[in-house]
This record gives C-alpha cells, structure tokens and sequence, in this order.
C-alpha cells in the first residue's frame, strides 16, 4: 500500500497532487516492477475533487498513460478508502497524538501490523470493478 499523510496546515492543489503521482510512479515501479511492466496500463480511480481535474495533473497522467476511470458524482460505492478510514479510524479511536510525528509513526505501526487480506476484504477492491459498472450504469441515478 502506497500513502502520503499531508503536514499540518498543509492544502491539496493541484501541483501538489501532480507531485504525490509522480512519487506513486515511482513506487510502483520500485515496489511492483513485475506488475508496472507486465500491463499495458495502471488504472487510475480518484474522485473529481478540484486538485485531481488541475490542468497540471491531467497532463502529467496524460504523459504516464494512466487510465482514468470516470467519477460520477456523489458516488460513495467506489470510494474504496472510505472503507479504510473506517476500519483506521475504529483501530486507532483510543489513541492520542502529540505531534505530528507521532500520528505518522501511529498510522504507520497500524498500517504495517496489517496483511494484504485485510486490505482486499476492507477496501472491498475485488468488488470495485461491479461496483463502477453499476454506478456508471445508474446514470447518475440513486439504487440499491
């Protein structure tokens, strides 16, 4: 699993956002070698938030080749970290942080201590493929 935790007072824009994609490049490459060369492509799925629509970030995954699932809007059912922060925020609920070193080193510890069963069964990731299909399907449209 790849992260970045945004300092204190720190924003997210666009350039920003173009920076932290560079670095999930690099990591896949260094982290999943096999898997960045084995496929034609990554497959990109992030939400329509301002940041991630910047002209500097489009260009930047135009050059990488990525595709770019389409977000509808108001589409909780393919948010996967949703459902991570979910499962951190119950795990972590008695903590209590000094700095901003010590949260980091918190959520690290918490996220180290888990396998990757844990992250395909919370992030619900082998659903997500029927899960888009059915929200692209909708139209925009609330279901079930």
């Amino acid at each position: 699993m790849y992260y970045e935790l945004l300092k204190p007072n720190e924003t997210i824009t666009g350039t920003l956002y173009r920076t932290q994609l560079m670095r999930l490049s690099r990591a896949l490459k260094e982290k999943r070698a096999h898997y960045y060369f084995r496929h034609d492509k990554i497959i990109l799925l992030h939400d329509n938030a301002r940041p991630h629509v910047a002209a500097p970030v489009k260009t930047y995954l135009e050059t990488l080749k990525w595709e770019v699932l389409p977000h509808p809007p108001y589409s909780t059912d393919i948010v996967p970290s949703d459902y991570l922060f979910r499962s951190m925020t119950h795990g972590l609920s008695e903590q209590h942080f000094t700095s901003y070193e010590d949260t980091k080193n918190c959520i690290d510890d918490w996220i180290a201590s888990k396998d990757e069963a844990f992250f395909r069964r919370v992030a619900c990731i082998h659903m997500l493929p029927e899960r888009w299909e059915k929200v692209v399907a909708s139209d925009g449209h609330y279901f079930e």
